[in-house]
């Protein structure tokens, strides 16, 4: 079943990219999209049926050289069925979707066959990250992270006449090698140190891992520390987060089904649970730990400030999404890792969902896309108003305080800012929290912006427009059902009591995980653990690194303190909803004139923000500007004069020197070669008869 939800993907990438000449375009589309329907099936199948037990389902033998052992198996655990289930669910109705969408595109003429390339690419980008989530091993994970590279720059730069389009998948890539490179320096130093790729290898040699140093670049670090901030700044680039996020905004030049798919099921969560499943490393890494709890509340609390002034509509949910994955990575900074899955879900199914209602407003209005020329837009598309309000209703975080009803994104993000407070961490706290008032403004703010107030803009798209295909409403109704639910639904495994989640997530050992004292048993202690796995000097039994999809260490207690917080702490985040929501009410319902009278007071923090905190500019003048000079300084310089200069010089110069004189020598007259050969026998018979070798062996 595991390997049929695996290669359906596949599979029908290659009927849609190949096959469609022989069966016709449509044909293609349907057998890829009805392929995806079948794996989403199979995942739900698998996740509700799965017991916790680790499972390995090899597929083939690959490259195998001494003690390295890249074979390409399976693995399938917690982590992996919910990461199945949410890549196959989104990208199946993102498939559907795109049936109404890019029916009759603008950007291609008549007779442009475009639909089953633009399938193909949705089937190889599903295939590629469920290739990259149910990695047995390291290099396998890499392969497929790769390929979901390559399968977005081919996505973002579909539009290929438009050169915007081109420029930001290049850019998507080039800021992902960046990342990239690390993640294949932190893989190194696993293989050097555990000797294995292997997962299981790696998570049983933490313990000895975390006593040891290793020398890199100008110092000598603990290994567990430098091989986990390696690891993270691969995941950085992959879900843009701050210093390497630059590229995803720029990813909305693609089709809208191909922004919900990046954002909400594919690439930017593969950074997250890249982090998840290396919880056993990241556990022991309380260096690296601090660095990804700031990066996440940092980018949180960065992309939200952005999102306020945004107005491409697809822009503002992009930020949103950069800021969501900030969350997920505090979550998995401060040890909660079921905590980072949780939301990891949820958002999967309302960041989708608000992706593809802003497609369906796009369309309706004609594809544009400035939220300053919406307004008074729900009465015309109704049934994509309230798939967005629901939406909003779940990212902003809507439900009934200190109790666990409510939207998705009110269980979830709650859940991550009272792990932040579990933590210690007061820094990541605050932004949250502060993020948390940020994003109920933007949400609101594109709500009353598109769906309120008055017209705007050109009078004759506001006449024409109309609601989406039921194509294209279909997946916003059952995402819409996610979006309510799935909060409520996942709480009490995903941060419910300990032994809840240690049963959800397969650690078999840990039932007194809760019991252990952080006094008397550190995480260094586990490697004084005995073969039976029972922790010496203490009763209970402590689940080991491994056991398990995610690993908690014994002096973890970050969630249960989460689950004592005070109610000051669980009630934030509502109190920062309401807030935002009031303030954006009063911009843009009440008084209409005030955003524009607070930009005409704030001028430069204005334009910090509208510009992105100027992160493009100085990228430019650091990065791309000398990157420039340089490659201009050696076409010029080194290819011009250099290379090309001597390979011409001699070609044009020496060359045709020695040719004129060659030429003068041949003159066609007898006497002349006389006089050469009379020469040529003098020379000869001087040189033997001062210094030139004896004749006939004499002395």
């Amino acid at each position: 079943m595991e390997t049929i939800i695996l290669f359906g993907p596949l599979i029908g990438a290659l009927i849609c990219g190949f096959g469609w000449k022989f069966i016709g375009e449509q044909a293609g589309c349907v057998i890829a999209t009805g392929l995806l329907f079948l794996s989403a099936l199979l995942s739900w199948i698998v996740f509700l049926t799965f017991d916790g037990t680790t499972e390995t389902i090899n597929i083939m033998r690959w490259i195998q050289s001494g003690t390295l052992d890249t074979s390409w198996a399976i693995r399938v655990d917690r982590l992996t069925t919910i990461m199945l289930i949410v890549v196959t669910t989104v990208s199946s109705l993102v498939h559907l979707y795109s049936f109404g969408y890019m029916a009759h595109d603008e950007h291609f003429g008549e007779g442009v066959a475009y639909k089953a390339r633009f399938f193909a690419y949705l089937s190889f980008f599903t295939f590629t990250m469920l290739m990259l989530v149910t990695a047995d091993n390291l290099v396998q994970m890499f392969f497929g992270w790769e390929g979901v590279g390559v399968a977005s720059y081919l996505l973002i730069g579909f539009y290929y006449k438009k050169p915007s389009a081109n420029a930001a998948a290049i850019k998507a890539f080039v800021v992902n090698r960046v990342g990239d490179f690390a993640f294949l320096l932190g893989i190194f130093g696993l293989y050097l140190l555990a000797d294995s790729i292997n997962f299981d290898d790696i998570f049983a040699a933490m313990p000895q891992i975390a006593e040891t140093q290793l020398q890199f670049l100008w110092t000598e670090w603990n290994a567990a520390n430098l091989l986990a901030t390696l690891l993270f700044i691969g995941a950085m680039g992959k879900s843009a987060q701050l210093f390497l996020h630059t590229w995803l905004p720029d990813a909305m030049e693609g089709p809208t089904p191909v922004s919900a798919l990046i954002h909400a099921a594919t690439m930017v969560t593969a950074g997250v649970f890249l982090v998840c499943r290396m919880s056993p490393l990241i556990e022991f890494a309380p260096e690296a730990k601090n660095f990804i709890v700031i990066i996440g509340a940092t980018t949180a609390f960065f992309a939200a400030t952005v999102g306020l002034v945004q107005n491409d509509i697809k822009r503002v949910i992009a930020y949103s999404t950069c800021s969501q994955l900030g969350y997920m990575f505090v979550a998995a900074g401060v040890g909660v890792y079921s905590v980072a899955m949780f939301h990891l879900l949820t958002h999967a199914f309302f960041k989708a969902m608000l992706f593809l209602g802003a497609g369906s407003v796009i369309h309706a209005m004609h594809h544009e896309q400035d939220m300053r020329n919406y307004g008074n837009l729900r009465k015309k598309i109704p049934y994509t108003f309230w798939a967005m309000m629901i939406g909003t209703l779940a990212i902003t975080g809507v439900g009934i305080p200190l109790t666990h009803i409510g939207f998705a994104g009110f269980l979830s993000k709650d859940a991550i800012i009272e792990s932040a407070w579990g933590g210690g961490s007061g820094y990541a706290f605050w932004l949250l929290v502060i993020a948390a008032v940020f994003t109920s403004f933007y949400s609101w703010r594109l709500m009353f912006m598109t769906f309120f107030g008055t017209e705007r803009g050109d009078k004759h798209t506001h006449e024409h427009a109309h609601e989406s295909p039921k194509t294209m409403l279909i997946p916003l109704g059952v995402l819409a059902i996610g979006a309510v639910f799935s909060g409520m639904v996942f709480f009490k495994p995903f941060f419910g009591d300990h032994h809840d989640v240690e049963k959800f997530f397969g650690i078999t050992q840990g039932e007194q995980h809760a019991l252990v004292d952080p006094d008397t048993l550190s995480m260094a202690a586990l490697a004084a653990t005995s073969d039976e796995g029972e922790v010496e000097g203490g009763e209970g039994e402590a689940a080991l690194p491994g056991q398990g999809a995610i690993y908690m260490a014994p002096d973890n207690h970050t969630m249960d303190n989460a689950h004592h917080a005070p109610a000051w702490v669980k009630v934030a985040p509502f109190i920062a909803m309401l807030l935002g929501l009031f303030t954006s009410w009063m911009f843009y319902i009440k008084n209409p004139s005030l955003p524009g009278r607070l930009a005409a007071n704030q001028p430069h923090l204005y334009q910090f923000l509208l510009n992105k905190w100027y992160f493009d500019e100085i990228y430019d003048v650091i990065f791309v500007r000398p990157a420039k000079w340089l490659g201009n300084f050696l076409w010029t310089r080194g290819d011009g004069r250099v290379i090309d200069g001597s390979i011409n010089g001699l070609a044009m110069g020496a060359v045709p020197l020695l040719t004129r004189l060659a030429g003068r020598a041949q003159s066609g007259f007898m006497f002349h070669y006389a006089f050469a050969m009379v020469i040529g026998v003098v020379l000869i018979i001087t040189w033997f008869a001062i210094g030139g070798p004896s004749v006939g062996g004499a002395e």
